[in-house]
């Protein structure tokens, strides 16, 4: 589970993210969508740990992430829209040195990793470095080396950037078999339809502020104003004001 208390970060005189609850409940996945601007990525970056919150209690699966940050890190997996890997190890190299950190057994870090390799379609890359591989099989990498330890919450960011269509499909069977394995997940990203598609609740941020959520049902129709058929991009259009993403 993932559980965010009145979430606040301030930069100076601004405030990034203002006062954001919300939880995610194990075989979830929420959607955050906001215009550009909105705190999306702080707040993912907040609730990961990797810049403190000014104000507000974040848990990971029960952990309070302040109190036992190693504890509740070790439980998570974070997935930005960047990939970023070392220079001079391998695919299988990469794995190895995920395996280490988690602290996974090597026979069980083999196998499993294996099945990721061969599930995100990149067993053939296993010996090449990241110098060789396209932008879509980094991402594909930096997924394979987040999921080796098994964890019970993600975080993607922009999880398709530079996926080809087949690639696209394979990610999304990946997320949707992580949360029926009961994995808590948020995912944010600019492609509405992508959301809609893998997306069991969704929360709309603007300016640092939630402006709504709920699952993809209510929040659909909180502002479709009676209409049928109102997809999730009027939803955020009407939201947001018409922002941008």
């Amino acid at each position: 589970m993932i559980e965010v208390c009145g979430l606040t970060k301030r930069y100076g005189d601004f405030t990034a993210v203002n006062d954001l609850s919300f939880t995610v409940q194990p075989g979830e996945v929420m959607g955050l969508v906001g215009p550009n601007g909105a705190g999306k990525t702080t707040t993912l970056r907040c609730a990961t740990g990797i810049i403190p919150a000014t104000a507000g209690t974040l848990r990971v699966a029960g952990i309070d992430l302040a109190a036992d940050p190693v504890g509740a890190k070790r439980l998570l997996a974070f997935f930005p829209d960047e990939p970023r890997l070392f220079d001079h190890l391998t695919v299988r190299q990469h794995l190895a040195f995920a395996a280490k950190i988690y602290q996974v057994p090597q026979q069980e870090a083999e196998t499993h990793g294996n099945a990721l390799l061969a599930e995100l379609e990149i067993a053939d890359k296993a010996d090449q470095l990241p110098g060789e591989l396209s932008r879509g099989m980094k991402q594909k990498l930096v997924i394979a080396c987040g999921l080796l330890h098994s964890p019970k919450v993600m975080y993607f960011d922009e999880p398709l950037t530079g996926l080809d269509p087949l690639g696209i499909r394979r990610m999304k069977d990946t997320i949707k078999r992580l949360s029926r394995e009961g994995a808590a997940i948020i995912l944010s990203s600019h492609l509405l339809s992508l959301l809609e598609e893998v997306c069991t609740h969704v929360l709309i941020m603007k300016q640092g502020q939630r402006i709504a959520v709920g699952t993809l049902p209510e929040v659909v129709a909180q502002f479709s104003n009676g209409e049928t058929g109102v997809s999730l991009e009027e939803v955020f259009i009407r939201a947001t004001g018409g922002s941008e993403t």
